[in-house]
């Protein structure tokens, strides 16, 4: 039974992309077939793959559009894992939160996009924008659950109760078997207090499921993308490849 998970936080700069390339890397490594969605316009997450973003036609602006099939725009990654799809996007997605408020069931559109191929993947990875706009409600409409990326920083809880509100919204009106999957910290750095205190205050302070992976702040995570790589394959043996891993785990086990 296949599972849709959005990675979303409207707070940019937390590791949402990382996340998203990196957990549906080590899920694939680990047998699973996944796919993965970029919903934000920036298209980092197709670039983080080696893709040539704004030479791509069909992406996954095109499906909203529903001027192509879903089938469509899927392309394999084949320089990683022979288990691991993606629909890409470039910056023509940015117009599409403007054109998708006329369309009719607007808030539906992916999920019925999905609705065919769903079942051909273990997991689904939807990499949302840094807002709670239209590409974000459709990724929550298509999605069993919600992971939250919340970097190691003195403002980590900043924002987070109006991205719950929204995600208790959509249960409301659009999904009411919408979760909230788990909250990840990123960006953790070991050697300051702050990141300490940043996770003990969340802790104390934030009633949702915590994973007890904890990304820690890698200067091989940062340098992957600009290698097209995720992280498990250009460096096996590095902190983020283990701690991916490590989440991927908690992932499986929370999907049985």
């Amino acid at each position: 039974m296949s599972r849709v998970i959005a990675i979303a936080n409207q707070k940019g700069g937390v590791g949402k992309t990382t996340t998203s390339i990196n957990l549906s890397a080590c899920l694939a490594e680990k047998g699973k077939k996944v796919l993965l969605i970029d919903m934000d316009s920036q298209g980092n997450t197709t670039s983080g793959f080696g893709f040539e973003k704004n030479e791509l036609d069909k992406t996954v602006y095109e499906v909203l559009r529903e001027e192509v099939s879903i089938e469509e725009a899927i392309i394999p990654v084949e320089e990683c894992f022979e288990n691991l799809f993606l629909i890409p996007a470039n910056r023509n997605l940015a117009g599409a939160e403007i054109e998708l408020v006329t369309r009719e069931n607007m808030q539906y559109i992916l999920k019925k996009q999905l609705e065919p191929i769903k079942d051909n993947y273990d997991f689904i990875i939807i990499d949302c924008p840094p807002a709670l706009g239209m590409l974000t409600v459709n990724a929550m409409t298509a999605s069993d659950s919600v992971l939250v990326p919340i970097q190691c920083e003195f403002y980590a809880l900043d924002g987070l109760s109006q991205l719950i509100y929204t995600i208790e919204l959509i249960q409301d009106s659009l999904n009411p078997d919408l979760y909230i999957e788990g909250v990840v910290f990123t960006m953790y750095d070991a050697r300051t207090n702050l990141s300490l205190q940043v996770v003990e205050n969340v802790k104390d302070n934030l009633k949702q499921t915590i994973y007890k992976t904890i990304i820690p702040r890698n200067v091989r995570l940062a340098e992957a993308p600009s290698y097209g790589l995720p992280i498990n394959l250009y460096d096996k043996r590095s902190s983020g490849t283990e701690a991916y891993r490590m989440l991927a785990d908690e992932v499986i086990e929370n999907a049985q």
